[in-house]
């Protein structure tokens, strides 16, 4: 009886693990996003060092020292001297004035992003590229669900896929043996037939050389099949076999 199960390499890279062309192009609309938030982080850190250099080498600090020394004397002994010795005596003045000021209060003070910023940041990027990975397992929950729900149409769509792979397979198998019968009519080259001259003679040397299926191509392994004819060394897998 013809079964399905274990499946072949082909098969299961199609069904088991279907072609992400999906994931693939919501993926790629990620990329305008990635692109804007490098942009936006690179010019983020552009503007921070230009203001870091501004504060540190715009730095300007004044000193201004002056002193003012102010007398008024008035000579004599009469009324009149007197009089403007009590109202202009008043004028004499003497100070010292010193000032410090800088340009400290126009810099800027500019504040760099941390670690933490820039991964909170980068986080809701990275959630949105692991969703577009992920999603096509959650997806895998509607055929249990519709199962649950419609036994009976679940059991036509598994034996739909089932027949379609049992001729699939069929067809595979036949178009591999019409290619081995294509391959084997055709004259060896000269490379191809020194090797297997050599295998023969010495079937050491097959332990040395990478073969793999001749149907499937599934890499050789202790348990692969070695046609029994002697004038073919071809080898098969437990599936292919």
């Amino acid at each position: 009886k013809r079964t399905l199960l274990p499946l072949l390499r082909d098969e299961t890279s199609a069904f088991v693990f279907p072609p992400c062309s999906l994931q693939v192009m919501e993926l790629l609309r990620c990329i305008p996003l990635l692109l804007f938030l490098a942009f936006v982080c690179g010019l983020d850190h552009f503007i921070f060092s230009v203001l870091s250099i501004i504060q540190n080498h715009s730095f300007v600090q004044y000193s201004y020292q002056t002193s003012h020394h102010m007398s008024v004397t008035v000579m004599g002994k009469s009324l009149m001297a007197q009089l403007l010795r009590s109202t202009i005596g008043a004028l004499n003045t003497s100070f010292d004035t010193q000032v410090e000021t800088s340009n400290f209060a126009c810099l800027p003070r500019p504040h760099g992003m941390t670690r933490e910023q820039y991964l909170n940041t980068c986080l809701p990027l990275a959630a949105l590229a692991l969703l577009c990975l992920a999603q096509v397992y959650p997806f895998r929950l509607r055929r249990a669900i519709a199962a649950f729900y419609f036994p009976k149409r679940e059991k036509t769509r598994v034996l739909f896929l089932y027949n379609k792979l049992l001729r699939q397979r069929r067809n595979f198998f036949q178009l591999q043996r019409r290619r081995l019968a294509r391959r084997a009519r055709q004259p060896p080259g000269l490379g191809t037939s020194l090797l297997e001259w050599c295998s023969q003679h010495w079937p050491w040397l097959r332990r040395c050389q990478r073969r793999s299926c001749t149907l499937c191509g599934t890499p050789g392994t202790p348990w692969h099949q070695v046609c029994p004819s002697p004038d073919c060394s071809a080898l098969y897998c437990d599936r292919c076999w």
